[in-house]
């Protein structure tokens, strides 16, 4: 639980820093177009022009120099977090026929995603789904299985689940499965 909190509340701070980097960069350049910073270039014609636009060109670029170098160090950032995730993919993609039976059987073949208000969708369930997804380096193990329609597999896509919508999921689960059965739900492939 621990885990997928820091993995996901980490990747939201990633995106908000990226999109805030984004603002500050756009901010920066029309900023430096302002008419208050432009300096008037001597004389008119084709060099007073070519004056006006060279000076308002390295204004533009010294404005975007440090969100620049920021957004090149986020993404960098980004590509190692992905890499790391390549690293933990489990070998095996699909779940066995025994553990789909058996997390079928479990779910009693109805869906056990969220659907609206918080609550359990009541669509007959057709998919196995990766709780925490195979490509962000979810394993494939019982642990890790949801039971799934199509309509709600396609809506969760690849997206990590947030910590409450793990939380959400383990208490439903205790709702329809026996005291002495675990309710856990997602794990993750360790590093090799």
């Amino acid at each position: 639980m621990l885990e997928l909190k820091r993995i996901y509340w980490s990747r939201q701070m990633l995106k908000l820093a990226y999109a805030a980097v984004m603002v500050w960069l756009i901010i920066s350049a029309f900023g430096a177009l302002m008419p208050g910073n432009a300096v008037s270039a001597a004389g008119p014609g084709i060099s007073g022009v070519a004056g006006i636009l060279q000076d308002m060109l390295g204004r533009v670029l010294a404005a975007a120099a440090l969100p620049g170098l920021v957004l090149v160090t986020l993404t960098m950032v980004a590509a190692c977090v992905v890499a790391m995730d390549v690293r933990r993919r489990d070998p095996v993609r699909r779940f066995t026929r025994q553990q789909r039976r058996e997390g079928m059987a479990r779910a009693a073949g109805a869906c056990e995603m969220e659907a609206g208000f918080r609550r359990r969708c009541s669509r007959p369930a057709e998919h196995g789904d990766h709780f925490y997804p195979w490509s962000k380096g979810g394993s494939t193990s019982l642990q890790n299985f949801v039971a799934a329609c199509a309509r709600c597999n396609r809506a969760k896509g690849a997206r990590i689940p947030s910590p409450g919508q793990q939380q959400r999921m383990e208490r439903r689960r205790r709702e329809y499965l026996p005291p002495s059965s675990s309710v856990g739900v997602g794990e993750r492939q360790p590093l090799p």
